[in-house]
């Protein structure tokens, strides 16, 4: 039995909204009852992006919806429990509501750290795909203030109604390709841009596989899987880090 907030959790891509209310609403409830499961073990929690499957904030308005993991995150930053979001590819738009209601720490770029003298790179993992022309065009895109600033304008009616269908159609195209070891561009992108940097961990999500890669002698690469198929995790007890499923 670990001790009391002793340990760390990492999980991505529960992708809630989609694909539709009554079957996100079953991964909100499993995702509620795994926080409510290791509340009494966590010292920290991180998100790897993806959380949600849309998420844009008007000045006044927020999505509607998500309820529960918000008030179940909510409960765990009260209880004093420390929650990390990185925004992903889909909740890009995610300003400083949850900062300011729910006290979470917000990322926006590959962020490292040092736990217990083992250290951390933890990202989401999109636009590490150098191959990817395209999405890293888009993101450019998704990014710029001018336009963030112009989807703004639009009534939440018809812009959540343009986000959603350009959601469900980019997962309609790429679907999830099974992991390509060596040739794997998040594995690529790794050894090429953080393998020298000396980390004992590379912390991803995005790509909605479950994988424990050892990227090198010293450096193991794990993509967190996702919140819609696998319902996978890893935890950090200061020692070791390991890759979990939800039973």
């Amino acid at each position: 039995m670990p001790d009391p907030g002793s340990l760390i959790y990492f999980l991505s891509d529960a992708h809630l909204g989609t694909p539709d209310h009554l079957s996100s609403l079953v991964r909100e409830k499993k995702l509620v009852a795994f926080l409510d499961e290791v509340k009494n073990s966590a010292s920290d929690i991180y998100f790897l992006g993806d959380l949600f499957d849309f998420w844009f904030e008007y000045k006044h308005v927020v999505p509607r919806g998500f309820a529960r993991i918000l008030g179940k995150m909510a409960e765990l930053s009260d209880s004093g429990i420390r929650l990390h979001y990185f925004t992903g590819n889909h909740d890009i738009w995610l300003f400083d509501y949850l900062q300011k209601e729910i006290g979470l720490k917000l990322y926006r770029k590959p962020t490292g750290l040092t736990i217990n003298g083992k250290h951390f790179l933890l990202a989401h993992g999109d636009g590490m795909d150098e191959s990817d022309r395209t999405f890293r065009f888009l993101k450019q895109i998704f990014t710029n203030r001018f336009l963030q600033w112009a989807f703004a304008r639009l009534h939440p009616n018809f812009a959540f109604r343009i986000a959603r269908g350009w959601s469900k159609h980019s997962r309609m195209i790429h679907g999830v390709d099974p992991f390509l070891g060596k040739d794997e561009p998040l594995v690529k992108f790794a050894l090429k841009h953080f393998s020298d940097q000396g980390f004992d961990f590379i912390i991803l999500g995005h790509r909605h596989v479950p994988v424990d890669y050892q990227l090198t002698e010293d450096t193991r690469l794990i993509i967190l899987g996702d919140w819609m198929t696998h319902f996978t995790y890893a935890v950090f007890d200061g020692t070791e880090l390991k890759l979990k499923a939800k039973e």
